[in-house]
């Protein structure tokens, strides 16, 4: 097979050709999108437009799940409460003006005793010794004033011989008035040794009552709460310490001590009648009435922040309480005033914001402004605060500021600032109050149901 011809290379010495040109198709003119097609495509890029812009926007926020409660009108009675102790109403610490060595005791703690009943002995002999050294006094006493009777006695009669001579004129005028001044003399001698007797006596029936003392009586009826000595032991009586041997008390009638705070006592009184719950007796209420409102103050942490002052309130129970004993921790709670006719609402439907905030200034989930801190040694001062309910208008929670009166353990008066048969917010606590505010929606959810907030209400 010949071989074929290679193509000719072009010579460098021969410039380049151009390459020949080869022609190109034109495009096709664009096909024409008819009327009703353009339409759709102007409507579905408004639609894109207004889905992206609601998008866009800002979304209000969801109503705030809450319960309510309706203003209503019923009577009310203001309740103080307070913690306390349990006391007898009537105790007796039994001790010893005298001392010396407990012979006898013949009681043991919860024992019931009468008055007069012998408790115990001292050691009587001292106190025996001493009444019979007083009763030898007051025998001398008698006898020097038998002795200064006689004496007088013969005065008189010498006295009288006397003066029969000077009538006669056989006695002088000088031996008349001697005789008359020793008579004088006797009878003062005389009435001195009365006194001496008197003064024996008071000391022998001062040892006589010493003697007494050393026999230990009941003073009251009650049972022994408390024995404090032991046969054995050594009393020691005094006038300015006692020294105790046994406690009695009247445990048929108890009392309930209780401490009530300052802003709470003013309107305790005398005669209001009150109701003791004691913890040993779960369940329980006893009727009480208040016999004593302490008029000095115990002040507990004084000078510091943690400091509190408050009253003692004595409360008689009106009705015996088997069992209980002093000691026993007691809850009072006094009815100090009532109303008949009171606009109430649910006690944790009022709540508390700063006054800022109820004239139209920042709500609290708003960051404050950074202020200053205290100088060193000054308490910060507090921003006034005012008492506030949520009223419910056409699913908008209300601010409004309200006056209160009375308050019991679950409601409380509204005395201005709302009216019969409004509807309030009155929970759940955490957001009612904090997260509450003038003009945020809310949705009233039944009781029992657990909303949006994750709190679930207690049947």
């Amino acid at each position: 097979m010949p071989p074929q011809n290679p193509s000719p290379r072009p010579s460098p010495l021969e410039p380049d050709r151009p390459a020949p040109e080869v022609p190109t198709l034109a495009p096709p003119p664009p096909a024409r999108m008819s009327w009703p097609r353009r339409a759709v495509a102007v409507l579905f890029a408004l639609a894109v437009a207004a889905v992206t812009a609601l998008s866009l926007r800002p979304r209000p926020p969801p109503p705030i799940p809450i319960q309510a409660a309706t203003a209503r009108r019923a009577p009310i009675t203001r309740l103080v409460t307070a913690g306390g102790k349990l006391q007898a109403a009537t105790e007796v610490k039994l001790s010893s003006n005298i001392s010396g060595d407990l012979l006898e005791l013949t009681v043991k703690e919860g024992d019931r005793v009468q008055k007069g009943q012998v408790l115990g002995r001292i050691d009587s002999r001292r106190y025996a010794a001493q009444v019979a050294q007083q009763d030898a006094n007051r025998a001398s006493a008698a006898a020097d004033l038998q002795l200064e009777k006689v004496k007088v006695v013969q005065l008189e009669q010498e006295l009288g011989r006397v003066e029969r001579l000077a009538a006669t004129g056989n006695a002088s005028s000088a031996e008349l008035d001697t005789a008359r001044s020793n008579l004088a003399a006797e009878r003062a001698r005389q009435d001195s040794a009365q006194e001496r007797v008197a003064q024996a006596e008071a000391a022998l029936s001062e040892a006589r009552h010493a003697l007494s003392l050393t026999t230990l009586v009941a003073p009251i009826d009650g049972i022994v709460t408390q024995k404090q000595k032991q046969v054995g032991e050594r009393v020691r009586g005094s006038d300015f310490s006692e020294d105790v041997i046994l406690v009695i008390a009247t445990l048929s009638q108890m009392e309930a001590k209780i401490e009530v705070g300052e802003h709470e006592v003013v309107f305790v009184k005398i005669g209001d009648p009150a109701e003791i719950e004691i913890d040993a007796f779960p369940e329980r209420k006893f009727p009480a009435q208040v016999v004593e409102v302490a008029r000095n103050a115990t002040v507990k942490n004084q000078g510091t922040d943690a400091e509190v002052t408050t009253f003692f309130v004595r409360l008689a129970l009106t009705e015996p309480v088997p069992g209980a004993l002093p000691g026993m921790s007691a809850q009072a709670s006094i009815a100090t005033d009532t109303r008949e006719d009171a606009v109430v609402v649910p006690i944790q439907a009022v709540t508390v914001r700063q006054e800022k905030e109820v004239e139209g200034g920042p709500a609290p989930t708003e960051r404050p402004l950074p202020q200053a801190a205290p100088a060193a040694g000054k308490k910060p001062r507090r921003e006034p605060t005012r008492k506030v309910v949520f009223v419910i208008e056409n699913g908008v929670a209300r601010l409004r500021p309200v006056e209160t009166g009375l308050a019991s353990d679950s409601d409380i008066e509204i005395t201005a600032g709302l009216r019969e048969g409004e509807k309030v917010v009155e929970g759940p606590y955490r957001i009612l109050s904090r997260e509450l505010a003038d003009g945020k929606p809310v949705t009233e959810e039944q009781p029992g149901k657990k909303g949006a907030s994750g709190e679930k209400k207690a049947p």
